[in-house]
């Protein structure tokens, strides 16, 4: 006969627990009902948000075109230093051939004791002119070993600098990479933030651009902005500014891409820098070391159209001055080479550089 046993009872401090659980969770079900959605952030907000991450993009665009000048720079440098090492290695083998060759001829013409020599010569005054040229021999030996310690130490030399060189370019390809890496960041977290707007307030973003553009452009054209008609300001370009000028105007509509240098599209340094080349005039490749040339020129009113000119406390960002307070330059990523207005720039005029 089977047993009847009384169902075992929940301990007292079971039931706490479950009773206590079940309020928390009927707590916070409460305040998820009544919490109000998170409001979607405005376009004039995001804009701002996506302007701060390009500016930091271009900011670390500045620094990862810096570190790829400087690794083509060593490597162009190591390459030459190896070539020398291995002309110089060439160099020291033939010396020591021509060592070991007077060696022998040495051994061979003094092998016997000189006195035993000059009895058994036919010919003494033979013996005596061998015996001159046997001290000659020792002479260019002396020198020939010199000479190859020498080109041994020179050899050591380049060397140890091709090694320290390889060392600096191991650590500048790192760099470039987290730069990189860096810049890939900021433009995909721009991206997410433009992706979060309508097609209607995307829209709306690009019309304003359109429109500020324009603006600029007619500002620059009356205030001078050409590079083959005088201006009514006095700022005109001329000479190899008129024809970099000119240059960059041919590139307006091109694409904004990070460490770009031409023809189809550029970062901000890389149009000014493919613009002077142009006009056959070399200047470095990023803004930093653009505003270190030429004649710096402090106040807007005494810049010409074509002068480079210089933005942000870093300098982290430089077009062409377009005349009438306006830039012809390649702003950031998602626009275009265009005409701005130094003052939507984003970033302060520190200076500018005539060329």
């Amino acid at each position: 006969m089977a047993s009847h046993r009384r169902p075992k009872q929940p301990s007292r401090a079971r039931v706490t627990v479950l009773t206590t659980a079940a309020a928390a969770a009927v707590a916070l079900s409460s305040q998820a009902a009544n919490a109000a959605p998170s409001e979607k952030p405005s376009k004039d907000e995001v804009k701002a948000k996506v302007d701060k991450l390009y500016e930091e993009a271009e900011q670390a665009t500045e620094k990862y075109n810096g570190a790829r000048e400087k690794q083509e720079k060593l490597q162009k440098e190591i390459s030459a230093i190896q070539d020398d090492v291995a002309r110089g290695q060439e160099e020291l083998n033939e010396l020591r051939d021509g060592l070991g060759s007077m060696a022998s001829a040495q051994y061979r013409s003094g092998g016997l004791d000189p006195s035993v020599q000059l009895f058994l010569s036919a010919d003494p005054d033979d013996y005596l002119d061998k015996a001159s040229t046997l001290d000659q021999l020792s002479s260019q030996q002396v020198e020939a070993l010199k000479e190859i310690q020498e080109k041994q130490r020179e050899l050591a030399q380049q060397r140890a600098e091709a090694t320290e060189k390889l060392k600096d370019l191991a650590s500048t390809r790192t760099e470039l990479g987290e730069k990189k890496k860096e810049v890939q960041g900021k433009l995909a977290a721009a991206q997410k933030l433009l992706n979060s707007l309508t097609a209607e307030e995307k829209a709306e973003l690009a019309a304003e651009q359109t429109r500020a553009s324009r603006a600029s452009e007619r500002e620059a054209l009356t205030g001078g902005g050409t590079a083959d008609a005088p201006g009514t300001s006095g700022t005109s370009a001329s000479g190899r500014a008129a024809a970099a000028y000119a240059a960059a105007q041919s590139k307006i509509g091109s694409p904004y891409v990070f460490g770009a240098t031409g023809p189809s599209s550029f970062d901000c340094s890389g149009l000014t820098s493919w613009a002077y080349a142009q006009a056959g005039v070399s200047i470095p490749r990023t803004s930093e070391a653009q505003s270190q040339i030429g004649t710096r020129i402090s106040s807007v009113s005494d810049l010409k159209v074509g002068d480079l000119v210089f933005f942000f406390n870093d300098l982290h960002h430089v077009g062409l001055y377009a005349g009438n307070g306006q830039v012809l330059h390649a702003p950031r990523t998602g626009t275009v080479v265009r005409y701005e207005s130094m003052n939507t720039i984003g970033g302060p005029f520190m200076w500018g550089v005539r060329v």
